[in-house]
C-alpha cells in the first residue's frame, strides 16, 4: 500500500507528459502547409495585417511547417494557378499540402494539375469550386467591352498594384479575368478543363477522397460555411448580407453557394460561418458557435493522421 500513492503520481505525471507532447504536435503534419489565398487576396500587408489572420501561427504552434503564397490579387484561376506551381517549386520540399481560400481553391487545383507529383493534398476551404452567383450577377450587369467594364477593370488592376506594393509582390493583375473564371460558365469551363476531379459534375455532393492525377494520388478535402450575418461587430456582414441576396433561399456564405464548394470529401457544411469568417476576419470578429482557427488545426491533424 504504501507504493500505491507514488505509482499513481508517477503515472499521472506520465500521462499529463504524454498529453503536453501529444498537443505539441498535434498539427505536426510530414510535409509543409501552403496556405493560399482568394480573390482580391494577399498573404501580408506590410507584415502586419495577414490575410489568413493568426491561422498560420495556430498551425505552427503544435508543430506544423507553415507557408502563405502569394498569387495574383485579381486574375484567372489558371495564371494563378500557374503562379502558385511556380511558388511550391520554389520552396524546395518535396510535397506540400495545400488549403486554400475562396479562389484559392480552382487555383490550388489547377497547380495540382501541373505539378502533381508536388501536391499531397489539397484543401478547399469555402472554395469557388462551381462557380459564385454573385459573380454570375455582376458580369451580367457590367456589358463586356463597355466603358463601365473597362473602368471596373482598371480600378481592380490599380488596387491590384497597389497589393503588390504593399506585400511585396509582383504579381500580374487581371479583373476581368477574375471575374470571367469565377462565373457559374467560367468555372465550369475550368472544371471541364481540368477533368472534373474532385468536383462532382451532376450532384450536390463531393467525392473520393482520393483523386489520382497523372499518375499521383492526391487527397482531396473541402468544409465551407453556411451562415451570412454571424457578428453584429463585423462591418463585412452587411456587405454580405447584399451579396448574399443573389442566391435566393440556396445555402450559402455569403459570396459561394454551399453545394458550389464542395470537393472531395467534404468535412462539414453546416458551420455558422461566413465567407470573410472562413479566414478569421475580420480580426477575429466571428460567431460563438464556429471557431475557424479550430476548423484549420483539425484539418492539420487530419492531415497528419493520414501520414501527410
Amino acid at each position: 500500500m504504501r507504493f500505491a500513492m507514488p505509482i499513481r503520481l508517477v503515472a499521472g505525471i506520465l500521462m499529463l507528459v504524454f498529453s503536453v507532447l501529444s498537443h505539441a504536435s498535434y498539427t505536426q503534419t510530414r510535409h509543409p502547409i501552403v496556405l493560399v489565398h482568394g480573390v482580391t487576396g494577399f498573404n501580408t500587408l506590410g507584415g502586419l495585417i495577414n490575410y489568413f489572420h493568426t491561422i498560420p501561427w495556430n498551425l505552427e504552434r503544435s508543430g506544423a511547417k507553415v507557408y502563405t503564397a502569394s498569387v495574383s490579387f485579381v486574375n484567372s484561376s489558371e495564371q494563378r494557378g500557374q503562379q502558385l506551381a511556380n511558388y511550391v517549386n520554389s520552396l524546395g520540399h518535396s510535397k506540400v499540402n495545400l488549403m486554400a481560400h475562396s479562389q484559392g481553391a480552382p487555383t490550388s487545383r489547377v497547380a495540382a494539375a501541373l505539378i502533381p507529383h508536388k501536391i499531397a493534398s489539397v484543401t478547399s476551404i469555402d472554395g469557388v469550386n462551381k462557380g459564385s452567383k454573385v459573380a454570375d450577377v455582376i458580369r451580367g450587369i457590367i456589358p463586356p467591352g463597355s466603358y463601365v467594364e473597362g473602368g471596373a477593370d482598371a480600378i481592380a488592376n490599380a488596387l491590384g498594384g497597389l497589393i503588390n506594393a504593399l506585400s511585396g509582390a509582383s504579381n500580374p493583375q487581371d479583373g476581368i479575368a477574375a471575374l470571367e473564371t469565377l462565373t457559374t460558365p467560367g468555372t465550369t469551363s475550368l472544371n471541364d478543363a481540368l477533368g472534373w476531379k474532385g468536383v462532382n459534375r451532376n450532384a450536390c455532393a463531393g467525392t473520393s477522397e482520393d483523386i489520382w492525377i497523372s499518375g499521383q494520388k492526391i487527397k482531396f478535402f473541402s468544409w465551407t460555411g453556411r451562415a451570412v450575418w454571424t457578428n453584429v461587430f463585423d462591418i463585412t456582414d452587411p456587405f454580405l448580407g447584399v451579396t448574399s441576396l443573389a442566391f435566393g433561399s440556396e445555402p450559402n456564405d455569403g459570396l459561394v453557394g454551399v453545394c458550389a464548394t464542395m470537393m472531395g470529401n467534404v468535412i462539414g457544411t453546416h458551420y455558422d460561418m461566413n465567407h470573410v469568417d472562413a479566414i478569421n476576419h475580420l480580426l477575429g470578429a466571428r460567431s460563438l458557435w464556429t471557431n475557424p482557427v479550430s476548423l484549420y488545426r483539425s484539418q492539420a491533424n487530419r492531415l497528419k493522421n493520414r501520414g501527410l
